[in-house]
């Protein structure tokens, strides 16, 4: 069993292999892939030593899995070439979200379609995992309308280089800049790129992926996506409206049941999620439950996540890891 990992010295790339080690992901050889200027510099993994190698190194050791987060345009080229030597790739990128050949996976959700054919399966977008895990088994049993939601994002979703500009501002440093404004004591609606239609591409993410997740063209999506300064976790408001009416307590048996999602909703005693909580864990947090009193059938609903746990590296060995149990890859046991 061969693992690639590529963009392996990344933020996502880092946590990956702290999530690989930590579920005990069963595999015999590691191929950590990063750009030229860091090959042949080395990893360390579970205690040994892996010396990071090309791409074009790791295609022709014909992996049976590679994991990729290393931009959508790196994606684009490579991961073709790697499906063509039979390897499944797991993309983090939005390369392959919305084509419709390929699969776009949340495993507690909607992991069933993956076949021995789906050689580059596409990870969701961060903020869309966290929502749609939360929102699933409401779904099933109330049927969703519509969905209005605002999220409050980390700045680790905008790579190490975020991270540095919050910390050197927060201390005075002079440094680069990767947001267009200053992130520390403000928050920016500005999330990728603007359309014409004014909304971001994070923003056009979530209605367009949330709606082929579940497979459901007629579930409306509307958002705004703002990034805070907070490290380690994304924040959501979510406003969902069902075509079926609900009961607050069996909303939260249904939620407390969910594999993945844990219940926080103990307001007397400020007990709510919060990013802090939520760091370095794996689970869907969520509270502040309760009813939307302006119209019929909808409900209010906080939900926080660890956006490079299961809003990425998390969510990709979980992929990774549904292909091995169900024998897709015929070379790997897992025990």
């Amino acid at each position: 069993m061969k693992l690639a990992l590529v963009g392996a010295t990344g933020l996502v790339g880092t946590e990956m292999l702290n999530v690989l080690a930590q579920r005990d992901f069963p595999f015999d050889e590691l191929l950590p892939v990063a750009s030229a200027r860091s090959v042949g510099k080395t990893i360390e993994f579970k205690n040994k030593s892996y010396p990071i190698i090309s791409m074009e190194d790791a295609i022709a050791a014909q992996p049976d899995i590679a994991i990729f987060s290393a931009g959508g345009s790196t994606s684009l080229e490579y991961a073709p070439k790697f499906a063509e030597v039979g390897t499944f790739v797991v993309d983090n990128s939005s390369a392959w979200r919305m084509n419709p050949a390929n699969k776009l996976v949340v495993p507690e959700i909607n992991a069933r379609v993956l076949t021995e054919e789906d050689r580059i399966i596409a990870n969701p977008n961060c903020s869309t995992i966290q929502m749609v895990v939360a929102l699933a088994p409401l779904h099933w049993k109330y049927q969703i309308k519509r969905v209005v939601v605002s999220t409050y994002q980390s700045v680790t979703g905008s790579g190490k280089a975020a991270v540095d500009q919050l910390m050197n501002e927060r201390s005075e440093k002079e440094g680069d800049r990767v947001y267009p404004h200053p992130i520390d004591m403000n928050v920016l609606p500005h999330i990728d790129v603007f359309f014409d239609n004014g909304y971001t591409k994070e923003e056009i993410k979530m209605v367009n992926e949330t709606k082929k997740i579940f497979g459901d063209d007629s579930i409306r999506v509307t958002a705004t996506a703002v990034r805070v300064p907070a490290v380690g976790g994304h924040s959501e408001a979510v406003n969902v409206e069902f075509a079926q009416d609900f009961d607050l307590d069996e909303v939260r048996e249904l939620l407390a049941n969910t594999p993945g999602v844990v219940v926080q909703d103990d307001v007397k005693n400020n007990i709510y999620p919060m990013p802090i909580w939520a760091h370095q864990k794996d689970e869907v947090f969520v509270g502040r439950l309760r009813r939307d009193e302006t119209q019929p059938n909808t409900l209010n609903m906080w939900v926080v996540s660890d956006n490079l746990r299961k809003g990425a590296a998390t969510n990709a060995v979980q992929i990774a890891e549904y292909l091995v149990k169900n024998n897709l890859i015929k070379s790997a046991v897992m025990g």
